[in-house]
């Protein structure tokens, strides 16, 4: 693509590659200098006069170090005179700060959304965001993508109409994105009465819907400390599952979340790479497998930078209801 360049930062160096073999063009060249004293310098090596210009990072652990990555990005390329700037950012750090859950609390992903603005940016992609009304946080155009699609693909090719599945939400605010994949593979849904009377700490109670003898489906957008995702696996075994999988979509996997997964009677775990993973992990433990979200982000990628229609990416990816 004539007078398109695309940059990776330090989060997502393995999906960049993905992203640029599929778009058939080379990365753009970049320097990310980060000196003692904890500040950073982003300097691109090569011009971006009258460019589109693509950023791709997700905010992850180091959450702020690579949201500072992002920022300078943008105003490096704004001041090299790009003509449009759009950041992909596969994982939105700080989407779980999207209100004020209690007296004198920040919103920070609305900070964050006046940050990269004020940078410059002209335009954010991103994928499965914790919150969708963070879109409106944002007063330029946004895509949120999902993951949900290729979780579908995946398991309408691994199951069947013999099969008894249900999918599984595991708290009442995830029921939307399982009745998504549910109405994709022609299945029931349940859910998972939980509460959290603390950060990190979460409390379940009672499974809505029937689960005894069926394969279990859980999806959430994200798994970070795995605590809830395995005490809602655990309570789905004591209702009778027959087996339990789980997708997520940003796998945060703070602590030893990996540990407790690979414990738990969890048969298998979904996840995409909006958050690298190590081959080291990979090797580990066995129960993760990673699908890659590399095609679907080059295909919007291609559309914005031909200025055609990002509809077509949502349609794209929709796929035939039901199992064989």
């Amino acid at each position: 693509m004539k007078d398109v360049v695309v940059f990776s930062l330090t989060s997502n160096k393995e999906l960049v590659k993905e992203i640029c073999s599929y778009l058939k063009i080379k990365e753009g060249e970049i320097k990310i200098e980060h000196f003692l004293d904890g500040e950073v310098l982003v300097t691109p090596k090569e011009s971006v006069r009258g460019k589109k210009v693509f950023i791709i990072q997700s905010t992850c652990k180091p959450v702020n170090d690579r949201l500072m990555e992002l920022l300078v990005c943008v105003d490096a390329v704004k001041r090299a005179s790009a003509k449009e700037i759009a950041v992909i950012v596969p994982y939105y750090g700080y989407a779980r700060q999207d209100r004020k859950a209690a007296a004198r609390q920040p919103i920070t992903a609305k900070l964050v959304a006046d940050m990269l603005m004020i940078a410059g940016i002209d335009r954010i992609v991103t994928v499965d965001l914790h919150a969708q009304q963070i879109q409106g946080f944002f007063d330029i155009a946004t895509d949120d993508l999902t993951f949900i699609p290729l979780i579908a693909k995946y398991f309408e090719n691994k199951f069947n109409k013999e099969d008894n599945i249900v999918v599984v939400s595991p708290d009442h605010g995830g029921t939307v994105r399982a009745r998504r994949l549910a109405e994709r593979l022609e299945a029931p849904i349940a859910i998972i009465d939980k509460r959290r009377p603390r950060a990190n700490v979460v409390e379940v109670s009672n499974v809505i819907g029937d689960v005894k003898d069926k394969t279990c489906i859980v999806v959430d957008d994200i798994c970070d400390t795995g605590g809830s995702l395995v005490a809602g696996v655990n309570l789905l075994k004591e209702y009778g599952a027959k087996e339990i999988y789980t997708c997520v979509t940003h796998g945060v996997f703070s602590n030893n979340a990996l540990d407790k997964i690979e414990d738990s009677p969890i048969k298998e775990m979904i996840i995409s790479n909006t958050i690298p993973l190590s081959e080291e992990i990979l090797n580990k433990y066995k129960k993760i497998k990673v699908i890659s979200i590399a095609e679907m982000l080059a295909s919007i990628i291609s559309s914005i930078a031909k200025d055609k229609s990002v509809s077509k990416i949502f349609d794209m990816y929709k796929i035939k209801r039901g199992r064989k």
